[in-house]
């Protein structure tokens, strides 16, 4: 071995072939040996250290020394020794108190070890009697035991057991022992409910305190015990699982069984019943999971899941995320998955997730599989030498997270300077230079939370061979001894003793044992005193020795010794003599144990051997035992005799004559004493007289003599009296005797009395007692404990008399009572005694009223159980039962008689459900009936409903709704409250599967109306109707069917095609869609079909109805693109329509060219130019010119031909001075088309200038480049000039990057905006003359915004309905509607036909804020985007209902909650979080459950209040609630509450704190009652008001605007938009004064002055208005910044259009020549200055838009208040009204009512036909809006108006009076005055254009016209212009007009002003249609203009008023 200092080589150890023997066989000692060498003891001690062995010379060594091993005889100690475990796996025991447990020690030994036990704290356990005991072969025992004998420390703690002998100390693993009592539990099974075709999962509930040792061993079904089989199995937890539930599985009874393990106990669960409902659509839910849990390898588990829901869900299992493997040891049951055989890779997180159509829910937990603990230690045994180094490996199998500890016998290993313990899990044990003291027993043990396992290994540690060193021994002679001769170290070979020299033994009392010890057998001192030699051979030829010497002492021999018979007196001498022994040898003397001293009459006298005992007077006091002991160095002798002392007998009590009582016990006193102690004898002589002759007493059972001698007679009787003799004699002397006389007395006896006897309560009776005995004797009655006193208690008399030797007593009873059933005593007394006599009365009488008591009420029963306290003293014979209605009388009672009196229950069927009942008892016996019980009341609980609701009728709504409406089941048949409704529907169509869906609803009372929605269009419906209550669901209604009302067409035809056929036909085919998707009864089919322009614009929509797949379509236009689509229609209107289809059709010959221009270009040629066809009809392949010249006689004209590219040609060689005639024609491949029309040139020597290009209109969108032509002709060539016309002046065009002027005269605008539209004038100008064109430019912007409001919302929807702007030029193609969640920024967008004006967001979140946006977009782009309107879908957060009980049982540790309670606010619940903690604490703990039903806390701590926090939460937002609770205390009582620490002062401080605010909040309350109720009144006398205004002028409302205005003219009108919400004023500042300077602002003929060409018939003047602003925004529109638009300089911008356009800030007038020198612009009520003027106006529009600024205005928007509510806003206004002095004079009239719900989406009046939104033909409004005109004064109240406020100027329309439509043009008014026409060509498509808005302009707008007015003339060519440009204070506009020919006037009108020309212009509607939604527009937004004509004496003879009335309302 190597030594401790020794440093380490890279060389095995020197040990290592020693310890690999180990692994290998054991040798035949069993014990593993490491030697250091031989002969160690022999070698010096002074010898260098032994050299370090090479590994061939070891292996040698070893073998050698194996083979000498094998030679030489094991030592004793080697055989057999050694340690085990019988059973160390036994780890937990666990016992039934009632019967006990034995538990062996696990560990054992050879030889036999001794076995003990310790608990586990390492305390010794003692014997507890008939509790625990420890039996002497090392078994436990405990014994059974009651409850209150419950120890814990014996009862349930953990043991071990240790077991040691020569080989070492090993213990056992921790055994806990725990003992289980038999308490009383119950076990409960749950109602269930589940839809049929599902799984129902039955739990039995077992309480948590017995869970552990009870399990389910069957489950029963109506008592039939269930067979796992078909449809039914029961799990390995003990649960029922039904599959595939029918509707017979709800007419059974499930229990559950279960079994004690320890006790063997069963119990039965209560019966619950299945509820079985039809299949409802539903998410999964789980109905039965599993958690995470612990299994052992190789066993199996079972892995529970079930789930319903519909349609039934499948389950699929994972495994850490993944599918399961393949393997046949997982099988998948319908119970869940159960693996077999498991293996540790099982381990990991299992999911079961379920899931169908409507979502998913899984459950999921953690399998754990634990591999066991298994602990090898080695080496298993070693013996090794001292100082060598030990190490045991423990090596461990099995689940990791283990601990490792090390014991050496038994004790903690812990680590020291020798012992180290490595490895990272401390399973390595190293020692170091190993001592003897490390020798032992070590276990390794290894525990994993309750699992442990253990090795040990044997280590015996030796050095080289020497013997302990021996003591020298004192032997005692004739005894045995031993000498032990102790061997340490190793090897040696033999052990032998010498004795002087000799080889012991050497005769038959020495025996020498193999281990050395030497016995010597009755030792002897001359032979075995001496020196004794061990000698021990250690080598062949070496021996060691060791001397021990051995003394022998000889103990003290006592010679026998005897006491002679003494008597009282005597002198006695006794020696003690010791005959042999070794010297000094001490005596002592001893009597009775104690140690005897000198005196007293005793005397010891002591000598050197012996010693003397002498006592001078023998007496009574010496007799006993006396010891006489000797002692010395060898040992202790003695020797006892026992001393007797004789006396002879003499009395101590002498007899005297005494009396004896008859019937006592007497003693007859005599007492003698002696030695030996006398006999004593009794005589007795009967008579009185002398005595003659004595005889020997008796003795029985009634005489006996006592231990003192005395007589002892226990019953004197009379034959005892007589003389008794005492005689006693010892045989010491003589006898002795002494006589004496007893005489008997006879006490008071009760001869005769009656045990027992009965009387009647109520009648009389006598009980008698008779007495004898010694007289005087005295009887007295006592009642119980109470003497009966007849003068105090007249109802009891004493009557007493003598009759010979007795006495007789009476005691009357007047009459008995219940009182006196009792014992009655009589008492006989004399001088000698008393007796007394008991008589049992019993008293008998009707029974008392049983006590009553309900153990059980159900629905239709109750079970009763009584109790009998008092049977009237005689046997119950019966028992009657009555109950009623509480309501009724008992007269009106049901009985139940004769119930037998064996019987303390009974059940009462045939009850009604939630109905209350009185209920009474009654008992019989013999004597009569009781008084009835105490009466209870009971109230019955709720069954399910017998009767179905009644009255069910069905009422289709929509398409897809269906109203439902029914009465509650009769109040009788209710059975309970009913809480709600169960609906079921189907669909009975064709193809359905008949299955019915079904949906809940609370009841609301006796009525009940329902909406079913969703449903299918146009379909048959069954629907029933269920009530249900808490118990349960009643029967249905009858089905009744109804059919959804008829829709839409939700898909188009199909198949569509299209099929050109010519020019202008086409043929339209397709196929029926699919009959599920008409929704209704097919009407027909619509073709709706528009055309589509090079240009992108879209012609006007048509549509062609047909009942027919087929429709030709004629008159279309030639080769023009068409979109076509079809849509099927029903009687609900049209259906989706298909998809656009596009057709072209087929070329035809092209019509005329649009205009044509000649000029000639030198004395020999001209020049033609031509406008393309308006109608190409195809592609133009060339153009043909034609020449003639009539004159000429040529018949046939001159053709050329040019591309199609050119549109002008030069002609050549003309004769100068000759007219040609010149028209050109269009070729395409149809051939050519119409001429043109003929025009005449003549060629000219001189050319002036002139412009072959054309002037016109030219639309583009905008920011592209336009190039406008203005190619010129001319000799010497002409100049070429633009110019660009203004307000008062055409200003040349400037040329920059803009703008650009080509050579050729062509205007090049880059990138147009939208003020680059306008009229621009190319002239063209040489020596010869000048020519101009005009050219009209339009420029194309994306739309305005459109107006966006909501009107419906649900739970999941809002429909939003929009009014178009402005389509900017371009027709509208679509809506981009944009939508987000309010606080969120996250748009998600949909896009939206044009043809759309609602729209419904559907699958919104419920119960949410959004925010709304739209834009329009045309084929120039996206519009101006809407305001952003804010919408709330229906539906809150949830709160939790009062009526429902949040806590549903509650123990000491568990609590259950009820969440049922949570509702959810019309919003699905998403997540409920539970908080609660301890009062008083701070940490919660947290709990986060779906939405569920019921939840259980537990692990809370007993007898605590608890505060609990819930927050349910949905998409609305969340809800809370807190409560408080208490757990129970551990006896299952309750707690009192928690106490305040406040006093009486803080609890008043509290009360007046809370008391203040709630008494001043009272009186608040009150007060703003009284002022609402005044309120209230003044507004329901408005409203009646209102409604009388609004009725009268409904009344007056008769003329139709569509007819010729007749009589007098009428002023203008003003329109007034009144929404069904608040109308406030918003700017009550905006209405000023004005003086009379300020009223008009005159526009005459000045104004537009300007040198035109006689061609061109009208000029234009422009009117800026630049501070239109007010505070709240702008009324005419100056807000619009768009791309391309300059906001700062388009105010300067001066625009010559007929227009005002919407992106600048003017208006535009323009003026068609005609007589009258004056115009003047005014906004509507201006007063007319004259009866006999003309007014043209139109009726504007103001209208409250919402505001999206206040919360007010956002709950406002789905606002469905009633007409009554529009009425009284009304009144407001006309309230308003009337405070102003110019509406009093004023005439009031209804034009046009729109009241509705919300429920309609929008309501129009007028026509709705297809046209795009430019060119809406329909007066769109608001739902709920009223629209009224109010006329300004009449004519002779002008002068009242003059100081009044004028209305804010209107955005001007696009007014043109060279323009008017056809209607006006009717008119005699506007008669030409000769053929000419007026005004230039009008483009054709801008005239179609116009012709479309003829409708609105005749049903919106109206002429006024004056019957004195003339007919218009022409315009005057000659007028002069002059300018005025007027700013507008607080927003009014009017212009007078002033004279004639007169300069222009100052700005502001002069006081008076001369006549106008007799002739006069009207103005005329706009040349372009008005935008969508007409004049109702948003506040804020322009209105139209109102332009007016003044007949000709008006404007000088009379001043203008100044205007009229105007206020701008805004909706908040």
């Amino acid at each position: 071995m190597t030594g401790a200092g020794e440093p380490k080589r890279e060389e095995p150890p020197p040990c290592a072939g020693l310890r690999s023997r180990e692994s290998g066989a054991p040798s035949a000692g069993g014990w593993e040996r490491a030697e250091r060498g031989r002969g160690a003891a022999a070698r010096p001690a002074t010898g260098p250290p032994p050299r370090r062995i090479g590994p061939l010379y070891g292996m040698w060594l070893v073998t050698f020394l194996l083979l000498l091993d094998s030679l030489h005889k094991a030592r004793p100690e080697d055989v057999g020794t050694s340690l085990y475990f019988v059973n160390d796996s036994l780890q937990h025991v666990t016992f039934s108190s009632s019967v006990g447990v034995v538990v062996p020690c696990p560990a054992a030994g050879s030889p036999s070890a001794a076995l003990r036990w310790y608990l586990a704290t390492g305390d010794d356990i003692y014997d507890v009697p008939h509790i625990r005991h420890v039996h002497a072969n090392g078994t436990l025992q405990l014994y059974p035991f009651s409850p209150s004998a419950f120890n814990s420390f014996i009862h349930d703690n953990d043991y071990f057991c240790t077991a040691e002998n020569a080989a070492g100390k090993i213990r056992s693993p921790n055994i806990r022992i725990k003992a289980v009592f038999r308490e009383p539990y119950t076990v409960r099974v749950e109602d269930q409910r589940s839809m049929r075709g599902n799984v129902a999962v039955f739990k039995c509930l077992i309480p948590s305190s017995v869970q552990e040792y009870v399990s389910v061993v069957s489950w029963e079904k109506d008592t039939v015990s269930i067979t796992p089989e078909n449809r039914f199995f029961i799990t390995s937890h003990g649960g029922l699982y039904i599959s595939d539930v029918q509707k017979e599985d709800a007419l059974s009874t499930y229990r559950c069984i279960t079994q004690h393990k320890y006790s063997g106990e069963t119990r039965q669960s209560n019966g619950a019943r299945l509820s079985v409902t039809d299949p409802a659509e539903s998410i999964p839910t789980i109905l039965d999971g599993f958690h995470s849990q612990e299994v052992w390898t190789g066993h199996a588990v079972e892995l529970p899941c079930a789930a319903s829901g519909y349609p039934i869900p499948a389950i699929r299992w994972l495994k850490d995320g993944r599918p399961l493997p393949a393997d046949s040891r997982w099988a998948k049951r319908i119970t869940g998955l159960t693996i077999s055989d498991l293996r540790t890779e099982d381990s990991g997180t299992y999911i079961c997730e379920v899931t169908n159509t409507f979502g998913s829910a899984e459950a999921n937990g953690i399998l754990t599989v634990i591999d066991p603990l298994h602990v090898t230690l080695t080496p298993k045994k070693l013996k090794t030498g001292i100082g060598s180094t030990v190490i045991l490996s423990c090596t461990l199998t099995g689940s990791p997270e283990f601990t490792i500890r090390w014991y050496r016998n038994t004790e903690l290993v812990l680590p020291g300077e020798a012992i180290s313990i490595r490895g990272l899990s401390n399973e390595t044990l190293l020692i170091s230079s190993a001592q003897k003291s490390h020798s032992g027993a070590y276990q390794c043990f290894a525990t994993r939370k309750t699992q442990t396992a253990q090795d040990f290994a044997i280590i015996v540690l030796e050095g080289p061979p020497s013997i302990r060193a021996m003591r020298n021994i004192t032997a005692v002679a004739g005894r045995d001894t031993l000498i032990n001769c102790r061997v340490i170290g190793y090897p040696y070979y033999s052990i032998k003793w010498y004795k002087d020299a000799l080889l012991l033994p050497d005769n038959h009392r020495q025996v020498v044992f193999e281990n050395g010890t030497l016995k010597l057998t009755d030792v002897q001192k001359g032979m075995d005193e001496g020196e004794y030699l061990c000698s021990v051979l250690i080598q062949p030829q070496l021996s060691i020795s060791q001397s021990v010497h051995v003394a022998v002492k000889v103990p003290p021999l006592i010679q026998p010794f005897e006491f002679p018979p003494a008597s009282i007196g005597q002198l006695l001498y006794i020696p003690c003599v010791v005959s042999s022994g070794d010297m000094p040898i001490r005596i002592t003397w001893r009597k009775d144990g104690q140690v005897i001293i000198s005196g007293s009459g005793v005397t010891i006298e002591s000598k050197e051997f012996m010693s003397s005992l002498q006592i001078s007077s023998v007496s009574l006091k010496h007799n006993g035992n006396y010891t006489c002991i000797a002692s010395n160095a060898a040992a202790t002798v003695s020797r006892e005799r026992q001393l007797i002392v004789r006396v002879p007998p003499r009395f101590v009590v002498q007899p005297n004559n005494q009396d004896g009582i008859y019937g006592k016990a007497g003693v007859l006193n005599c007492s003698v004493d002696g030695y030996p102690p006398p006999k004593v004898m009794w005589k007795h002589a009967k008579g009185s007289g002398n005595p003659q002759q004595y005889h020997p007493v008796p003795l029985t059972g009634r005489i006996q003599i006592l231990p003192n001698s005395s007589l002892l007679i226990r019953h004197v009787l009379e034959e005892d009296i007589g003389y008794y003799l005492c005689q006693a004699s010892n045989g010491v002397g003589t006898d002795i005797s002494k006589a004496m006389f007893l005489t008997v007395k006879i006490p008071a006896m009760i001869t005769s009395h009656p045990n027992t006897t009965i009387a009647i309560k109520g009648h009389a009776k006598e009980l008698n007692c008779t007495a004898r005995g010694e007289r005087p004797i005295i009887i007295r009655w006592e009642k119980g404990d109470t003497v009966i006193d007849p003068d105090r208690v007249m109802r009891y008399a004493i009557a007493t008399k003598d009759n010979g030797d007795e006495v007789v007593s009476t005691l009357k009873l007047k009459p008995a009572d219940r009182g006196d059933s009792v014992f009655f005593s009589c008492h006989a007394i004399n001088s000698y005694g008393e007796d007394r006599g008991l008589i049992q009365l019993t008293v008998q009488e009707p029974p008392d009223p049983p006590e009553l008591e309900i153990r059980e009420v159900k629905a239709r029963s109750m079970n009763l159980r009584w109790t009998q306290r008092f049977d009237g003293n005689s046997i119950i014979t019966g028992f009657d039962i009555e109950y009623k209605n509480k309501s009724d009388s008992w007269d009106f009672k049901q009985s139940t008689r004769n119930i037998s009196p064996t019987i303390n229950q009974a059940n009462i069927v045939d009850l009604h459900p939630a109905s209350v009942y009185s209920i009474r008892m009654y008992s019989f016996n013999k004597i009569g009936r009781s008084e009835p019980s105490k009466e209870l009341t009971i109230s019955t609980e709720e069954a399910a409903p017998d009767g179905p609701p009644m009255d069910v009728t069905l009422q289709p709504v929509t398409s897809q709704s269906i109203q439902v409406t029914w009465k509650a089941p009769k109040k009788e048949l209710q059975n309970g409250v009913i809480r709600g409704y169960q609906i079921g529907y189907r669909e009975n169509s064709p193809g359905s599967n008949g299955q019915y869906s079904i949906v809940e609803m609370k009841a609301t009372g006796d009525s009940e109306v329902y909406t079913l929605d969703n449903l299918k269009k146009f379909a048959q419906y069954g629907v029933v109707v269920q009530a249900f209550n808490r118990a349960g669901t009643g029967p249905s209604s009858s089905e009744i069917n109804a059919t959804t009302l008829e829709d839409v067409p939700s898909q188009p035809p199909e198949n569509v095609r299209a099929l050109s056929i010519t020019s202008d036909v086409a043929v339209i085919s397709w196929s029926e869609p699919p009959r599920s998707t008409l929704n209704g009864v097919l009407k027909g089919y619509r073709v709706i079909f528009w055309s589509l322009y090079v240009d992108g614009e879209w012609g006007e929509m048509q549509n062609v109805t047909t009942t027919r797949e087929r429709v030709e379509l004629r008159g279309m236009e030639k080769f023009t693109n068409y979109s076509v689509q079809v849509l099927a229609y029903t009687q609900a209107g049209d259906g989706v329509r298909s998809s656009v289809l596009y057709i072209q059709t087929k070329e035809d010959v092209p019509g005329p060219p649009a205009g044509i221009k000649a000029v000639p270009s030198s004395a020999s040629s001209v020049v033609v130019s031509w406008l393309p066809p308006t109608k190409p009809n195809g592609v133009i392949r060339k153009y043909t010119i034609f020449c003639s010249s009539p004159g000429s006689g040529q018949p046939a004209p001159s053709e050329y031909e040019t591309s199609p590219e050119q549109l002008f040609y030069r002609i050549a060689h003309l004769n100068r001075g000759q007219q040609y005639l010149l028209w050109v024609a269009a070729v395409t491949s149809a051939g050519r088309g119409n001429s043109s029309e003929k025009v005449t040139i003549e060629p000219a020597g001189k050319a002036p200038a002139k412009i072959i290009s054309f002037g016109g209109t030219v639309t583009t969108p905008w920011m592209k480049d336009v190039r406008l032509p203005c190619n010129s002709v001319g000799d010497p060539a002409p100049a070429v000039k633009w110019t660009k016309d203004s307000e008062d002046s055409a200003i040349p065009v400037s040329l920059d990057g803009h703008r650009l002027i080509h050579t050729n005269g062509t205007l090049l605008l880059r990138a147009v905006k939208a003020e680059d539209s306008g009229y621009y004038t190319c002239t063209a100008t040489n020596t010869g003359g000048f020519d101009t064109i005009i050219v009209n430019l339009l420029v194309q912007v994306p739309p305005d915004q459109p107006r966006l409001t909501v009107s419906k919302t649900s739970a999941s929807s809002i429909t939003l309905t929009w009014i178009p702007g402005d389509n900017g030029g371009s027709s509208i193609r679509g809506f981009v509607l944009q939508y987000s969640v309010d606080n969120s920024e996250e748009w998600k967008d949909v896009f939206i036909s044009s043809s759309e004006r609602s729209f419904k967001l559907d699958s919104l979140k419920c119960g949410t804020w959004y925010k709304v946006k739209l834009a329009a977009k045309n084929s120039v782009g996206s519009g101006r985007i809407s305001e952003i309107i804010e919408a709330k879908t229906h539906g809150r957060e949830p709160s939790f209902s009062k009526d429902q009980h949040l806590f549903t049982h509650i123990n000491s540790t568990h609590a259950r909650l009820n969440l049922q309670g949570w509702n959810n606010g019309g919003c699905p619940i998403t997540a409920i979080v539970l908080e609660y903690r301890p009062k008083g604490t701070w940490a919660w703990q947290g709990i986060r459950v779906n939405s569920s039903t019921e939840v259980f806390l537990t692990e809370l701590r007993e007898a605590t209040w608890y505060e609990l926090r819930m927050r349910a939460c949905n998409s609305a937002g969340c809800g809370n609630e807190t409560a408080q609770f208490a757990t129970l205390d551990y006896d299952g009582s309750t707690i009192p509450p928690i106490k305040s620490a406040q006093g009486e002062g803080d609890d008043v401080k509290k009360l007046f704190t809370i008391g203040c605010p709630v008494i001043l909040a009272t009186l608040g309350v009150a007060l703003l009652f009284v002022v609402r109720k005044k309120r209230k009144e003044k507004r329901l006398k408005r409203l009646r008001d209102a409604k009388s205004l609004a009725e009268m002028l409904i009344s007056k409302n008769n003329r139709s605007f569509d007819t010729p205005v007749k009589g007098p003219p009428q002023g203008p009108r003003l329109h007034i938009d009144i929404p069904r919400v608040q109308l406030l004023i918003e700017d009550k500042e905006g209405i000023k004064q004005l003086g009379d300077d300020k009223a008009t602002i005159p526009v005459t003929d000045a104004e537009f002055s300007q040198a035109v060409n006689p061609q061109s018939f009208c000029t234009g003047v422009s009117l800026h208005h630049p501070a239109l602003i007010q505070s709240t925004g702008p009324l005419i529109d100056m807000s619009d910044i768009r791309p391309g638009t300059n906001p700062v300089s388009r105010k300067n911008v001066k625009s010559a259009h007929s227009t005002r356009n919407r992106y600048s800030s003017q208006w535009t007038l323009t003026k068609c020549q005609a007589s009258t020198p004056a115009r003047t612009l005014t906004s509507d009520w201006r007063t007319v200055g004259s009866q006999h003027g003309v007014t043209v106006t139109e009726s504007d529009s103001y209208s409250a838009s919402l505001s999206q600024d206040t919360d007010k205005g956002r709950n406002s928007m789905v606002s469905t208040e009633s007409a009554s509510s529009t009425y009284e806003e009304l009144a407001r206004a006309y309230e308003h009204a009337k405070l102003e002095e110019q509406l009093q004079h004023a005439k009031f009239e209804i034009t046009e009512c729109f009241i509705s719900d919300s429920s309609s989406d929008q309501m129009t009046t007028g026509t709705n036909e297809n046209a795009d939104s430019m060119t809406s033909m329909s007066t769109p409004s608001e739902p709920g809006i009223c629209r009224f005109t109010a006329s300004p004064p009449k004519p002779q109240d002008a002068d009242r108006g003059k100081n009044v406020a004028v209305p804010i100027p209107h955005r001007a329309n696009k007014s043109d009076y060279c323009n008017l439509p056809l209607y006006t043009k009717s008119e005699a008014f506007f008669r030409k005055a000769d053929g000419r026409e007026p005004c230039p060509v009008v483009p054709p498509r801008e005239a179609s254009m116009r012709n479309l808005t003829r409708a609105y302009h005749t049903q919106a707008r109206h002429l006024t016209l004056d019957p004195a007015s003339k007919p218009l003339g022409l315009p005057h060519p000659g007028a002069t212009a002059a300018t005025a440009t007027a700013t507008l204070p607080q927003r009014t506009l009017a212009m007078p007009a002033p004279p004639a020919g007169t300069a222009p006037p100052a700005p502001g009108p002069t006081p008076s002003e001369p006549s106008a020309p007799p002739s006069a212009a009207p103005p005329a509607p706009s040349t372009e249609p008005p935008r969508a939604g007409g004049p109702h527009t948003k506040m804020g937004g322009s209105r139209d203009s109102l332009l007016e004509m003044s007949t000709p004496g008006v404007g000088r003879s009379q001043k203008q008023g100044a205007g009229a009335y105007s206020k701008s309302y805004t909706l908040v």
